[in-house]
């Protein structure tokens, strides 16, 4: 008898599950990426959108360390803008060859401790070998995936994205990541080439918007606090992690 109603109970519930109306349809969350033909630039992928960028591979790494760089685009106003302190824990995420992981190291000092994160393991050889040459003893290297940077998670003060967040394969994956990572209070920087600007010498697709990375940031527990223009090239937009998502926003809509 046991064996019997065991068995008229399985076959009720397989015909529930195989008949529409007679089990509760599972929600599904409208996809976060769209596919559309690549442009020369892109990967074909679309989010909120913008269409990602194809990432610059290891081979054009000697941009990254010309001698112009220092006029063109202003690191000295860009660390300014970031205000870094002594004793500060930072992550630079895809850190390229150091360039900013060590200018952050020696503002950081020997009491903070900069992450220089990398997603390329071919990069990662040239960034290590640029942080042996210049001494930059404070700078940790992490080896991080297109979706999690593979931090500590509320460790941070500060993560600086320097022309880099346009090229994220999953952008909202790793944004997400990189906020778990940092501590309530604590900052993320896009540094960015300012898009339609015509004095702006990078391909379209490499450069962002300030309303299309605080329309990308507003999907996460993230507070704009203020947005540095006076830059040759880009523009610094900065959030601050807040205690919990606020109210109404995209984060909680999600819950």
């Amino acid at each position: 008898m046991f064996i019997c109603v065991h068995r008229r109970l399985f076959l009720v519930l397989a015909l529930a599950l195989a008949l529409p109306g007679l089990a509760p349809a599972a929600e599904k969350a409208p996809p976060r990426y769209s596919k559309v033909p690549a442009s020369p630039d892109g990967i074909g992928r679309l989010y909120l959108g913008r269409e990602i960028a194809r990432m610059m591979g290891h081979e054009g790494a000697a941009w990254l360390e010309r001698i112009e760089r220092a006029n063109e685009e202003r690191p000295d106003l860009v660390l300014e803008a970031l205000d870094v302190k002594p004793g500060m824990t930072i992550a630079d995420i895809g850190a390229g060859t150091g360039y900013y992981a060590r200018r952050l190291a020696r503002r950081a000092g020997s009491k903070g401790t900069v992450y220089a994160v990398e997603l390329q393991p071919e990069m990662m050889k040239l960034l290590e070998k640029h942080l042996s040459l210049h001494r930059a003893t404070n700078v940790t290297t992490v080896l991080g995936t297109a979706t999690d940077p593979r931090l500590p998670p509320s460790s941070l003060d500060l993560a600086v994205m320097v022309d880099v967040y346009h090229e994220f394969e999953f952008p909202h994956e790793m944004l997400a990541a990189i906020v778990r990572a940092v501590k309530p209070g604590g900052r993320i920087a896009f540094v960015e080439y300012r898009a339609d600007d015509p004095a702006v010498p990078v391909k379209r697709l490499h450069t962002t918007s300030e309303e299309q990375v605080r329309r990308e940031a507003a999907a996460h527990p993230l507070l704009w606090v203020r947005t540095v223009r006076a830059l040759p090239w880009q523009h610094v937009i900065v959030f601050r992690r807040s205690e919990a998502a606020p109210e109404g926003s995209a984060a909680d809509r999600r819950r």
